[in-house]
């Protein structure tokens, strides 16, 4: 990740399915990449999109299992 990004937590373990986090970021795709690889390695699926909250770019994963 870039250098300027804070180190993300990803809260996959605590989360129940159906629920939600949004991360605002202007590099979406890292975003993603970082998200998807967390998942993998907290063994859970998730769904995560490029979206916007209150006019913020970003990214939203679901917990799906």
């Amino acid at each position: 990740m870039d250098q300027n990004e804070p180190e993300w937590i990803f809260p996959f373990e605590y989360m129940k399915i159906g629920e939600s986090f949004f991360i605002p970021t202007i590099n979406t795709a890292v975003m993603l990449y970082a998200i998807e690889c967390g998942a993998r390695r907290a063994g859970v699926k998730i769904k995560a999109y490029i979206t916007t909250k209150e006019n913020h770019l970003g990214v939203r994963a679901w917990r799906v299992s």
